[in-house]
């Protein structure tokens, strides 16, 4: 069937193309977006949405509206908030819509054991190939986190603090556990991103990152793991700093 349809435009990220039609445009079978990557396109769109704060926690997902506003059918758009439920952003409610998640101490804490865990068990499964590149790399980013410190670019420490972590992560080859780590740091610190951030936490946390490279440096995986499970991601060790970085968040949490 020949369909046409009025002026509509995704906004454009970093993430996703511009996808734009006006009318008269003739497009067979196709809505705004990609057919091939439909669902992901729409995942995508609402993590944007909800990475620069314009869906919030504790808002509802209205699935007619966002629908009409891609110009998609609600499939897509259900499959993608599937997604987003799984993961842990959105809870959907039968006959009551779709609600965005608040992020509670108790998911913090949650968040922060399961990835003490699997980034533990990456550093383990990477003593036969960590070297000195990746010992180097890591030395590089630390450097470059305390630089970006030092001049309030918090968006810059994030990037690297990732790509910091992701060294053994990605050498470990394990693709499951380099998904699970990605959504669950996006959970903690996307979400949305803050243009803030606790500068002694920040501070700590490159010291940390510093005694880990030394370990792994000297071959000492199993003491690399611990350093990653029971300092740099032990809830109990950043508790103050959590806190302090989630405050907003934690109070509106509790009154909900």
């Amino acid at each position: 069937m020949l369909k046409y349809y009025n002026t509509k435009k995704i906004l454009h990220t970093s993430e996703f193309n511009v996808i734009e039609y006006r009318r008269g445009d003739k497009m067979e079978g196709r809505g705004i977006l990609n057919l091939s990557s439909l669902k992901d396109q729409v995942y995508e769109y609402l993590r944007h949405q909800m990475r620069i704060g314009d869906i919030k926690p504790g808002s509802v997902i209205d699935m007619t509206a966002t629908s009409k506003k891609l110009g998609i059918s609600r499939t897509p758009l259900r499959d993608a908030l599937i997604q987003l439920e799984m993961e842990g952003f959105v809870k959907i409610l039968p006959r009551r819509g779709v609600v965005v998640n608040w992020l509670t101490v108790q998911d913090i804490k949650d968040i922060y054991e399961i990835l003490g865990a699997l980034e533990s068990m990456a550093i383990v499964s990477v003593s036969d190939k960590f070297g000195r590149p990746e010992a180097k790399k890591m030395q590089q980013l630390n450097i470059a986190m305390k630089k970006a410190i030092d001049h309030d670019d918090f968006n810059q420490f994030y990037e690297r603090n990732l790509e910091f972590h992701n060294v053994y992560i990605d050498l470990s080859g394990n693709k499951a556990l380099e998904k699970m780590t990605d959504v669950l740091k996006k959970r903690l610190y996307d979400f949305p991103r803050r243009s803030g951030f606790i500068k002694e936490w920040e501070v700590a946390s490159i010291k940390e990152h510093q005694k880990l490279i030394e370990l792994l440096s000297e071959g000492k995986f199993m003491d690399a793991a611990v350093h990653i499970r029971d300092v740099h991601w032990s809830f109990q060790v950043q508790e103050k700093y959590v806190r302090k970085y989630y405050s907003d968040e934690i109070e509106v949490s509790k009154r909900g």
